[in-house]
């Protein structure tokens, strides 16, 4: 009888501690759910800067002129003005430095502009944000322990060898600041040959574009780090379809394989650098590759300097257009 009394009292007890835990259960349901309905959203991706200027660019340029080609996967803006010419030159595909957009009022907008009305089809690109430019996260070094602990308590501590075999692991063992900078070297050409991909794909649709409009002669004409990847297209690629390449205020950019003034004297298209004599680093810059060019034989490389008007920035873009038609057609210099 004992015994089917506590039987009877913990079926009891039970029972009434069911429904607790239940609320229990669903109070700590509501809880989660109120507590998943109240987290952020995850933010969009924030947009490349270059992808910010096109969008400001598609308010600003009228839509005749707007391009959208595509380059692999990803689709960019191109500016296109046709020549105000019953019989065109040609087209000039002309490439923006860092910082620059397809219609930057210096150098990339007033010729963009300018050629239409001297008989050239002009097309303006838009270039990626640079892999290579982006700040480089610094790879904290482990602690001397954390290190010896991952390697195995068998292991001898670096700083204290233990016997000669040691010594001479000790002697011969990469430093922490050399991997660093070897992950670091491997990172940045990484970036590199991913910049060069990109850039390179969107000249490739800049020229196919170029050759659709039936353009009898192609020119590639880069401002600034413009000019020095429009360089290394041609030295990489040599596509065919290009026959001269115009480089003004040419600059290379942080970060990359290789120089302008190892790629210049390579090329195999007529080649026109075209600097400001006034700056006196561009000046030095541009003597290099003058004499860089020198060393190679039948050259095609040729030099042409400019003054700086830094008070009359039209009367400097004039003078810049007057130059670059006059090297493309020597026939109409004035």
């Amino acid at each position: 009888m004992l015994t089917l009394y506590r039987t009877s009292l913990a079926m009891f007890c039970l029972a009434s501690l069911l429904p607790l835990g239940a609320q229990a259960a669903d109070a700590e349901k509501t809880a989660t759910s109120a507590a998943e309905a109240a987290a952020p959203a995850p933010r969009p991706p924030l947009l490349e800067r270059s992808q910010d200027d096109a969008l400001a660019l598609e308010r600003q340029v009228p839509k005749a002129e707007q391009q959208t080609l595509q380059a692999n996967s990803e689709n960019f803006l191109a500016l296109w003005k046709p020549a105000n010419d019953s019989d065109p030159k040609g087209a000039v595909i002309i490439v923006p430095g860092a910082g620059e957009n397809a219609d930057w009022p210096v150098t990339v907008g007033p010729l963009r502009r300018g050629f239409p009305d001297v008989g050239w089809h002009t097309l303006s690109v838009s270039l990626p944000d640079l892999l290579a430019e982006r700040p480089q996260a610094r790879v904290e070094p482990k602690p001397a322990a954390a290190a010896n602990k991952e390697q195995g308590e068998s292991a001898p501590a670096k700083d204290t060898p233990a016997d000669a075999n040691a010594n001479v692991a000790q002697a011969t063992a990469p430093e922490a600041d050399t991997a660093e900078s070897t992950d670091a070297a491997e990172a940045a050409e990484h970036n590199d040959e991913a910049d060069a991909e990109r850039i390179f794909a969107r000249l490739d649709a800049a020229v196919a574009y170029a050759q659709q409009q039936k353009a009898r002669s192609i020119v590639l004409l880069g401002n600034g780090s413009g000019a020095y990847w429009a360089a290394r297209y041609l030295n990489e690629k040599q596509p065919p379809q290009v026959q001269k390449l115009v480089m003004v205020a040419a600059q290379t950019p942080a970060r990359v394989e290789h120089d302008l003034q190892s790629l210049t004297p390579t090329l195999k298209v007529p080649t026109a650098d075209i600097y400001y004599a006034t700056r006196t680093q561009d000046r030095l810059a541009a003597q290099q590759r003058l004499q860089a060019s020198k060393r190679q034989k039948d050259s095609q490389y040729r030099q042409l300097s400019l003054i700086a008007m830094p008070g009359n920035q039209a009367a400097e873009q004039e003078q810049l257009l007057r130059r670059v038609r006059g090297w493309l057609t020597p026939k109409e210099e004035d």
